[in-house]
């Protein structure tokens, strides 16, 4: 009896073994799809950032004249390498849906106030690059140079009709994903594949309903296609929270996501997901985006995935010379 149990345990083993084997999994040719986080944009200082505290007045010394979520700032980072731009939307009082950064107006602009409490049309009148300064107050390099720069979604979908962007829904509240779908339909957007989009999980399961093909994930979904996959991925099985979404494969624990990298990574393409390389061991606590060249050196040059760009400008350029375009060597 003891032999057989022996016999059957190892055979579950091999089973498992040659299931997740990563070097019998499809070979693919390519690159990674690098999304640009609010496209080029001015960065600041991360250091003891609260949620709510404004960011444009801790700018870092300005190194291009690109404003954040502008068509500007989105042709340039599609000059510069990125696949995917990621855009921020509010809903606005006169049934547009205006992209800007913040929840409220007082970091950025002249004015005051919730962002959707306003109409499109007194928006547009607004400086959005009025509050950037480097020298606490002694300095505003960009005031005056973003009136009327903040575009509306269909602005920038119709500006770049064969681009691809990935739209953060600032609310959790649900009915704004309905109000989306309305005004994304009547307008025939996007132009180009399915709505990528994220935000709350309440407000991605009302899209999930409405846009079955939509590619969606919040950070609970993350999570639970993470935990799910780690218990059950052994088995080949993708669960459910990482289909048509994002997978996030942290650089220190790898190793324990079954089949990686190749057979993983198969996985998560045939269940229609993009993986999402992220540093943890970088810039201040938990996970962030990628900033420097340096941050890419975990990464080998056949990583085919995706990765989360905060400085597109220089990323774009070295992940050409970094990642090779043909087989996996």
């Amino acid at each position: 009896m003891r032999k057989y149990l022996l016999l059957g345990t190892a055979a579950f083993a091999i089973a498992i073994y040659l299931t997740n084997a990563s070097w019998l999994a499809e070979k693919h040719t390519g690159k990674p799809t690098l999304i640009a986080h609010r496209g080029v944009y001015q960065t600041f200082n991360r250091e003891n950032l609260g949620r709510d505290d404004c960011t444009a007045t801790r700018m870092y010394q300005p190194e291009h004249a690109y404003l954040e979520n502008t068509l500007a700032s989105m042709r340039a980072a599609f000059e510069f390498g990125a696949d995917i731009v990621e855009i921020d939307v509010h809903p606005t009082t006169d049934g547009e849906f205006a992209v800007f950064h913040d929840w409220t107006l007082d970091c950025r602009t002249e004015a005051s106030g919730v962002t959707r409490d306003h109409a499109m049309s007194y928006l547009k009148t607004l400086d959005i690059g009025y509050g950037y300064t480097a020298d606490n107050g002694e300095t505003f390099p960009f005031r005056g140079k973003g009136v009327g720069l903040m575009p509306t979604l269909e602005e920038v979908y119709r500006a770049f009709p064969d681009k691809r962007f990935l739209v953060n829904i600032k609310s959790g509240r649900p009915q704004e994903a309905k109000l989306l779908d309305k005004y994304l339909r009547e307008r025939q957007l996007p132009l180009q594949g399915p709505l990528l989009v994220y935000g709350s999980e309440k407000v991605m399961q009302k899209i999930r309903a409405l846009r079955p093909d939509a590619w969606s994930f919040s950070r609970e979904s993350v999570q639970q296609c993470t935990v799910r996959y780690l218990m059950l991925g052994w088995s080949g099985y993708v669960p459910e929270a990482c289909r048509n979404g994002a997978v996030v494969a942290p650089n220190t624990w790898q190793w324990a996501l079954w089949g990686w990298p190749d057979r993983f990574m198969q996985r998560m393409q045939d269940a229609g997901s993009l993986v999402m390389e992220l540093d943890f061991a970088g810039r201040g606590r938990g996970m962030h985006g990628i900033y420097k060249p340096e941050e890419l050196e975990f990464l080998p040059a056949d990583y085919r995935g995706a990765l989360w760009v905060e400085k597109i400008e220089r990323i774009g350029p070295y992940a050409k010379t970094k990642f090779t375009s043909g087989q996996h060597q």
